[in-house]
């Protein structure tokens, strides 16, 4: 294993990438349509009271939207839905064209047939380098059927082994 100072960013992410992550959807309503994006650096900080964070990078035109309306709601994706993390990934797309949605109880955006979803609201944000982190409580939460999630890990989508 090798070691080093002064690590630069491609580094710094081929060495993170070994870290499996779940991959959600964090989307808001605004201005009555839905926007959002993928997440993979989703995680719960508290239980209570009931916390979440995820990490927005500072250049996201779509967080900037989305920061206004001061809620969203993560859709965790289940396996089978790379295709849709995808597309929610790409710029200068309609992000949603084709994507069955669902209503969080604050009218938030769901992804249909995600695994579980957990409604929020804004409690604060933090300056994290070239990300914002933001975290959010958790107002509301539902799981669906028992299905695989998805998973990435060294840049690609993954299968949990049996």
């Amino acid at each position: 294993m090798s070691t080093e100072l002064g690590i630069d960013g491609d580094t710094l992410r081929s060495v993170v990438g070994r870290f499996a992550t779940g991959v959600t959807a964090v989307c808001a309503r605004v201005d009555g349509r839905p926007v959002g994006m993928a997440v993979n650096s989703f995680t719960s900080v508290s239980l209570e009271p009931p916390l979440v964070v995820f990490c927005a990078a500072k250049t996201s035109a779509t967080w900037t939207e989305m920061e206004a309306s001061g809620r969203f709601a993560v859709s965790i994706l289940a396996a089978g839905q790379g295709d849709l993390c995808r597309q929610l990934s790409r710029k200068g797309v309609d992000r949603f064209e084709g994507v069955a949605l669902e209503s969080a109880p604050s009218g938030s955006p769901l992804i249909a047939g995600c695994l579980a979803w957990l409604d929020c609201r804004t409690v604060t944000c933090h300056d994290a380098g070239d990300h914002i982190l933001v975290i959010g409580h958790v107002d509301g939460v539902g799981v669906s059927e028992a299905v695989d999630p998805l998973v990435f890990y060294a840049s690609q989508f993954v299968g949990l082994a049996p």
